[in-house]
């Protein structure tokens, strides 16, 4: 009989050079570099050349790559205008799914190994333009193009807030969008493979994924998790809170556990390095990092035997609100910084692996059944 892996569990669709996971001893590689000398020793810019080229960047093309960039930061007003058309209140990734369908009415271009890669790259750029005007739509500010300036994070800072960022805050950001920039094949880039499988456009395997991500077992995660340490409200309130809520009410914790990493997620560990770090300065930042830090212990205490640990949602939104961004943009700050993954799985699997993606369902319903006229059915 036909075996059923629920959830896709361990089942391998393609190969890759872009990353690495070994859950069991909670390491990260992109290109064989460790996540953690990534965030330490480069830029989110040189990571995109790793993932779109299979190596770090030489000086001038580093260059060459932020030149790209800083270029494709322009969208068509029709995509901005379609953006500020939605009602304020609207779901901020649904927002890019509207702004990512229309860009890939304009730019849906065909797949070619000669120009994959450019493409890649401009849509990053897009996105970054998409994600800033998403917020700022919402918040009711006018529209902002993100201009060129040392870094793509700090570029995408000053569009999103209309001010210059702090040096901690520019490495914040980048260290975010490094760390959420791949991880092998979860849902939603699952979702953008099925699409690309297609030979759909590039800009149509993202919108795919978005649609993916939003879910809060995935994306929404990030979301999810610091709505608990809102409600919580004081540190002092944690073990209370989390003796009603978690033990007792038998509800999930979000922000812990994984379906691959049967320890401590190494993207985690970064991301309480910056949350310890931006909160020292922001007050409200501080009191919700105290929550999640006694919120980590209980979770660990209670769930480590069962190798349940802190996943890279757990303390992600801790930074982006300590950068300024409001719970609602979190998936969509994920969402930024995936496309760059996103991209590189789709052109690494039309381009070397390619084969229409159809798998099959194992029928279990009734034996063949002769149809009954409509007069003696009862």
């Amino acid at each position: 009989m036909s075996q059923i892996s629920r959830g896709l569990e361990n089942v391998f669709i393609k190969t890759t050079s872009l990353t690495y996971i070994d859950g069991e001893n909670g390491i990260l590689r992109y290109g064989g570099y460790d996540i953690e000398d990534l965030v330490e020793h480069t830029s989110f810019e040189e990571v995109v050349h790793l993932m779109l080229y299979g190596d770090l960047p030489t000086k001038l093309q580093l260059q060459r790559l932020k030149s790209a960039l800083d270029e494709a930061y322009e969208v068509p007003q029709q995509v901005i205008d379609m953006i500020y058309s939605l009602p304020r209140d609207s779901d901020a990734v649904g927002m890019m799914e509207t702004a990512f369908s229309a860009l890939s009415s304009i730019y849906g271009m065909p797949w070619n190994k000669a120009t994959n890669r450019d493409n890649a790259i401009k849509l990053v750029a897009r996105a970054s333009t998409v994600v800033a005007n998403v917020l700022r739509a919402k918040e009711g500010k006018k529209p902002a193009i993100p201009e060129p300036s040392e870094s793509f994070a700090k570029s995408f800072l000053k569009a999103s807030f209309s001010r210059t960022p702090t040096d901690e805050e520019v490495k914040a950001m980048d260290a975010a969008l490094i760390l959420y920039a791949d991880h092998e094949v979860p849902a939603s880039t699952t979702a953008a493979l099925v699409t690309s499988s297609t030979l759909s456009d590039i800009y149509s395997c993202v919108v795919a994924a978005l649609a993916a991500l939003k879910g809060p077992l995935h994306g929404g995660a990030a979301e999810e998790a610091f709505k608990q340490f809102v409600e919580i409200g004081e540190p002092d309130m944690t073990e209370t809170w989390f003796k009603r809520k978690i033990v007792e009410g038998k509800s999930r914790l979000m922000g812990f556990g994984h379906r691959v990493y049967k320890t401590y997620d190494p993207r985690a560990k970064i991301f309480k390095k910056y949350a310890k770090l931006l909160s020292e300065r922001n007050q409200e930042a501080r009191r919700y990092f105290e929550i999640a830090q006694k919120l980590e212990e209980l979770g660990v205490e209670t769930f480590g035997a069962k190798h349940i640990f802190p996943n890279t949602d757990f303390y992600s939104g801790v930074v982006f609100y300590a950068l300024g961004f409001p719970v609602y943009m979190f998936t969509s700050l994920f969402a930024l910084s995936r496309t760059l993954g996103w991209t590189a799985h789709v052109i690494e699997y039309v381009e070397d692996q390619h084969r229409l993606i159809r798998p099959r369902a194992l029928y279990v319903g009734p034996l063949k059944r002769e149809i009954v006229p409509i007069e003696l059915r009862g």
